[in-house]
C-alpha cells in the first residue's frame, strides 16, 4: 500500500483541474503578457483571469493582488516593503514568537539594518493575546505582522481584533495566511488586515507561485526593481502557467471550501480519537478548538518523534515544521508555547488534505499504535 500522506502543511498535490489547466500555458501558449501581438493578448488575458480569481478567494479587487514567487516573496515584500515606504530610521514592527521562519527570519534582517522588532509571546496553545499587541505599539510602529494560522499546532489567531486595534493606531497591518487560505475562509474584510501572504503550493496549486494582497492605498517599496509588471511592486515577465495554476487553486477553494472543512474536521477527530484511545499518554499541542481543521500536532509520552517516524515508513508525517526537519532541538513555536523538550521532542505534526480518506486514517492510526506499543514494550 502506498504510504499514507498526512503532510499536507508541508505541501500539497497539484490538483488534477488544476493542472489541466496549467498544461496549455507550458506547451502552446508562450507569449510574453507584456508583448502588444496575438501572443501576448492570450497570455495576458490568462493572467488578468488568475488575478480575478485570486481576488474572489480574498474578497478583494483584483488590482490588490501581487504575484510573487511564493510565500516567503512575499512576506519579504509585505516586512521589507512597509518598512523601507515608512523611511521612519526607528521604524518599529510587532510580531509573534510564533511567526514562520518566512517573518522571523525577514524581522532579524531588519533588526541587523537599525530597525527595531517586538517578538509577543503566546499562552499554552500558541494563541496572542491582543492586548499585548496594543501595549506593545509605540510612536515609530509602523506595520504589525502576526500570523492566520500555525504552520506546526493551526493554532488560528483573532487577527479582526489585532486589526481593529492597527486601526485605531494607523498602523499597516499584515499576515501570512499560507497555512489557512483554501483551508478557512479567509476574506480580507473579515479579517481586518492592510497586506496577506498566500502560496499556491499550500493548497493544490503549483510551487514557484504565490501572492500579496495590498489594500489600496498602502505604499510599499519594491524589492525587486525593473519593468512595471504588478503594478511596478514587482519587475519581471510574469509565471503564466503558474498563475493560471494559482487561479485555477483559489477558484476551487471558492467551490470546496465548506465541503473541506467538513471533511477534514471530521477525520481529524477521528484519527485523534484512534490514537487517544489507543495509545496511553497521547496529548494534542494547540489550541483544541480554534484550530486548523486539518492539522494535529500530537506528542506520544515516553517516545522521541524521529524514531517513531522512522519505523513508521508507512505514514508521511512531519517532526513539527517541514523547515526544521532532521532537527533535533525542541521546535521554536512549542518553546514559545512553554511545552517541555521531553514532550516537544515527542510531537508529531499530522495534517491531512483534500485526497485524504477514512480508510488511510483508520490504516495510520492502526499502524501507528501498533509501533508505539511496540517501543514501549521493549523500553519496558
Amino acid at each position: 500500500m502506498t504510504p499514507v500522506y498526512m503532510d499536507y502543511n508541508a505541501t500539497t498535490p497539484v490538483a488534477s483541474e488544476v493542472a489541466s489547466e496549467m498544461l496549455p500555458y507550458i506547451t502552446e501558449y508562450f507569449g510574453n503578457p507584456s508583448s502588444g501581438h496575438i501572443y501576448g493578448a492570450k497570455t495576458k488575458d490568462a493572467v488578468i483571469r488568475g488575478r480575478q480569481q485570486v481576488a474572489d478567494l480574498l474578497g478583494c479587487l483584483p488590482k490588490e493582488i501581487v504575484f510573487t514567487s511564493g510565500g516567503s516573496e512575499a512576506d519579504n515584500l509585505a516586512l521589507k516593503g512597509i518598512v523601507y515606504a515608512n523611511k521612519n530610521p526607528n521604524g518599529h514592527i510587532i510580531t509573534s514568537q510564533i511567526e514562520h521562519p518566512a517573518i522571523l527570519n525577514t524581522c532579524k534582517s531588519l533588526e541587523q539594518q537599525g530597525y527595531q522588532v517586538t517578538y509577543l509571546p503566546v499562552d499554552h496553545t500558541g494563541t496572542i493575546n491582543p492586548e499585548d499587541v496594543r501595549k506593545a505599539v509605540t510612536k515609530d510602529t509602523v506595520l504589525i505582522t502576526i500570523m492566520h494560522a500555525n504552520n506546526e499546532v493551526g493554532t488560528i489567531q483573532s487577527l479582526s481584533q489585532i486589526g481593529e486595534i492597527a486601526r485605531e493606531q494607523n498602523i499597516c497591518f499584515h499576515t501570512d495566511a499560507a497555512q489557512s487560505v483554501g483551508k478557512i475562509p479567509t476574506r480580507v474584510d473579515e479579517l481586518k488586515v492592510d497586506l496577506l501572504t498566500l502560496a499556491g503550493h499550500k493548497f493544490y496549486g503549483p510551487k514557484g507561485i504565490g501572492a500579496l494582497y495590498v489594500r489600496s492605498g498602502i505604499n510599499i517599496e519594491p524589492l525587486i526593481c525593473g519593468a512595471s509588471q504588478e503594478g511596478g511592486l514587482r519587475a519581471g515577465t510574469e509565471n503564466v502557467a503558474g498563475i493560471v495554476g494559482l487561479g485555477k487553486a483559489c477558484q476551487l477553494a471558492v467551490q470546496e471550501m465548506e465541503q473541506r472543512v467538513t471533511e477534514m474536521t471530521e477525520l481529524g477527530r477521528l484519527f485523534y480519537q484512534l490514537l487517544a484511545k489507543g495509545i496511553p499518554g497521547v496529548v494534542l499541542n494547540g489550541h483544541p478548538e480554534n484550530k486548523l481543521p486539518n492539522t494535529w500536532n500530537i506528542s506520544f509520552q515516553g517516545i522521541n518523534a524521529a524514531e517513531l517516524l522512522a519505523v513508521v515508513p508507512e505514514v508521511a508525517a512531519s517532526t513539527g515544521s517541514a523547515c526544521h526537519h532532521g532537527s533535533q532541538t525542541l521546535s521554536p513555536v512549542l518553546a514559545a508555547m512553554g511545552i517541555e523538550k521531553e514532550r516537544g521532542m515527542s510531537s508529531i505534526r499530522f495534517s491531512l488534505g483534500c485526497e485524504t480518506n477514512r480508510e488511510q486514517v483508520l490504516h495510520a492510526a492502526e499502524i501507528i499504535i501498533a509501533r508505539v506499543k511496540n517501543i514501549l514494550g521493549k523500553e519496558g
